[in-house]
């Protein structure tokens, strides 16, 4: 016997709604999307406060940016000159300073839609815009091609160029693409149609806010253009990010489905040159869809009608070849690669997956298994509220982690670092949410800690003892504050200070009381914790006081800042490879400490330290260590050769420059190899 239209409707709507709670446990329900959006905002704001005029400021774009944390996800960096600004018309150079800012000229006349050349228009101290300018009909202009071959590395060495950007990996987990480019505070004219189209979304105020933001250009050029090689492709990565910001949670979901759609369907057996389709094209889908209010009720249960409204777009662009900028309609996407036996071969690819309806997303891996579940069982994934999926602990486990992930300070100036405190102030005095105000809190305690190494590595160097001593004293309540509002792991750093001043006893003090608090069995540490005893020990407490108590994360070592002498030389090497950072794991840096500080005062504790760290970094199973496998060996290597065990010192090393160079600190592990071998009495 057949279902019935209104029966088959009713089955749509539940599935709908399945996959809506499917959706939220792979992308995230809408309060952990909005803990990864708010502690990006808050920390970039307050980092684009701090940037002096002549500095570089850094955006996380892309997906990342938006909110998804989806596996094998790159991270998008976008970096721009502060001091350099792109006009659309020559009386806009009214609104700067040019004895402090660097103006160039869009012009796009002769370039296709998108596309534009730049023009230097007043003098730079740049050297690689220096470097990157050509001569074309009596103008200066900056070459795109040459400006990102220079650029590519800059932030990540070994880079390689992709697209307008530099592309690689973290630590072989997590692949980055980092694009230089040029930032514009007018809306240009060739975009101005959107503003017109937006009669329903995004609302009035969010379009006032992105055209009043402008756009960038980055360093690619159209590769049918006249000038390919010069030309610079407008970027409304801004624009983006708060038009995907206004969307609700099931049109985020969507998008997000189309992304799995596209990775694990689409693009599934095909190699990085075959894929005619990225995940730009479903973003661009969407925004179409959304915008022509195509379908009017976006709702858990219209979930997968959404979807597949998007899916029949997308054939009918891949059919006709043209897929429209969003912003700039006139520049096709479609243009470059789809088009001749690619674009028919993608069609009858999409077309075969429309023919099966939505039985299509069977072939995802991320989702098959729970849309089985739900064909066997159908009320397993419906519950009334989305909030039901996650509880206290995994949103504790997010907000901490996303906190630690963002909540860091880029300076080594005292200047800037008290710019930072006066920002962090200001800003509290504004309206901020929930998790804003606690990423501000444990920023200021990084901003104390870097700033007491800072303040005494400055008076060191001075040698006049009276300013010695006020510095000292200064300095001292700095990482002492932090430990009261940071991590519990964040009482590393006094124990450090206390350590770099000589002060055994004073760090032994701070280490033992540390050490009782990392032996709770209620501790999160990174994004391990034993869940029910977490809930026991501070569940529905504030989440300052579950920081303070509950959490520990890494140790993050800024390599232009000394903090203990004996890792100078990894600390070095690393900044010859632009490595501007080192993680220690927080229990490696634990019982470094105490054996460090033990050996001036007790030989036998000194050696029991090391004990504990050598079990912790031959045994653990990287509940510990995890990734930072370099760092680790390295360090009970330093612990072994001060000891004078040069045999276990070199199997230490050895071990360090067999792991994935994480740190890169290998010219460091290799010239201490040399220092054991040469100090290694023969047979």
């Amino acid at each position: 016997m057949e279902s019935s239209p209104a029966e088959l409707c009713e089955g749509l709507r539940h599935m709908s709604e399945s996959m809506f709670m499917v959706l939220c446990e792979i992308v995230g329900t809408s309060q952990q999307v909005a803990i990864r959006r708010e502690t990006t905002d808050i920390t970039e704001m307050v980092e684009r406060r701090v940037t002096p005029n002549d500095g570089v400021i850094q955006m996380i774009s892309g997906s990342d940016r938006e909110g998804f944390r989806l596996k094998g996800s790159d991270v998008d960096f976008m970096y721009w000159p502060n001091n350099h600004r792109v006009i659309m018309d020559m009386f806009q150079s009214e609104y700067y300073n040019i004895a402090n800012t660097t103006l160039i000229l869009s012009e796009s006349y002769e370039s296709p839609p998108g596309f534009t050349l730049l023009q230097l228009l007043t003098p730079t101290t740049l050297r690689e815009v220096q470097s990157a300018c050509v001569r074309m009909n009596d103008r200066v202009y900056i070459s795109s091609s040459i400006y990102r071959q220079l650029t590519c590395s800059t932030v990540f060495s070994n880079s390689t160029v992709h697209g307008p950007c530099g592309s690689g990996s973290i630590a072989g987990i997590v692949e980055y693409d980092t694009a230089h480019c040029f930032v514009c505070d007018f809306w240009p004219l060739s975009a101005s149609s959107w503003i017109d189209r937006c009669h329903l979304w995004p609302g009035p105020e969010v379009v006032d806010d992105i055209v009043r933001n402008g756009c960038h250009f980055v360093a690619i050029g159209h590769q049918l253009g006249p000038h390919k090689n010069e030309e610079w492709r407008f970027s409304f990565s801004q624009a983006e990010y708060k038009c995907v910001c206004a969307m609700n949670h099931c049109q985020f979901l969507t998008y997000g489905l189309l992304k799995l759609f596209l990775k694990e369907i689409v693009n599934q057996h095909l190699n990085e040159n075959n894929k005619l389709l990225c995940s730009y094209h479903m973003k661009t889908c969407i925004f179409w869809v959304i915008e022509q209010n195509t379908l009017p009720h976006w709702c858990p249960q219209n979930l997968l009608v959404g979807f597949w409204t998007c899916f029949k777009l997308l054939l009918k662009w891949v059919y006709e070849g043209i897929c429209p900028n969003f912003f700039i309609p006139q520049n096709n996407l479609f243009l470059t690669k789809v088009h001749g036996s690619a674009q028919n071969r993608l069609f009858l690819q999409l077309h075969e997956l429309y023919k099966k309806g939505l039985a299509c997303l069977l072939q995802s891996s991320s989702i098959r298994s729970y849309i089985i579940d739900v064909l066997y069982n159908p009320r397993l994934f419906v519950r009334a509220d989305e909030i039901l999926i996650k509880s206290e602990v995994d949103y504790d486990t997010e907000l901490f982690f996303e906190i630690n992930r963002t909540a860091t300070v880029h300076t080594v100036n005292l200047h800037s670092c008290v710019k930072y405190l006066y920002t962090v102030e200001q800003l509290l005095n504004s309206p901020l949410t929930q998790y804003q105000v606690i990423t501000l809190q444990k920023l200021t305690a990084s901003v104390l800690q870097r700033t007491a190494f800072i303040l005494h590595s400055m008076y060191t160097i001075t040698g006049v003892n009276k300013q010695m001593y006020i510095a000292d004293k200064i300095s001292r309540q700095m990482p002492k504050l932090a430990a009261k509002f940071g991590f519990v792991s964040d009482m590393l750093y006094l124990a450090m200070y206390y350590y770099k001043t000589l002060r055994y006893r004073e760090a032994l003090s701070v280490i033992k009381m540390t050490k009782v608090k990392l032996a709770q069995p209620y501790l999160m540490h990174e994004t391990h914790v034993h869940r029910e005893r977490y809930t026991e020990a501070v569940g529905g407490q504030s989440w300052s006081t579950k920081m303070r108590q509950a959490v520990a994360q890494d140790i993050l070592l800024y390599n232009k800042i000394c903090y203990i002498n004996e890792l100078i030389p990894e600390q070095q090497s690393a900044l010859q490879n632009r490595q501007p950072t080192s993680n220690i794991p927080v229990f490696v840096m634990l019982h470094f400490l105490e054996f460090l500080c033990y050996r001036h005062i007790d030989t036998t504790l000194s050696q029991a330290a090391l004990d504990e760290l050598q079990v912790l970094v031959h045994h653990d199973q990287g509940l510990y260590i995890h990734v930072l496998r370099d760092i680790s060996w390295e360090i009970l290597g330093i612990c072994q050769q001060i000891t004078g065990n040069l045999q276990a010192a070199l199997y230490s090393y050895q071990q360090s420059l067999t792991q994935y160079p994480v740190h890169n600190i290998r010219t460091a592990t290799q010239r201490r190899t040399q220092d054991v071998v040469q100090s290694t009495p023969h047979q």
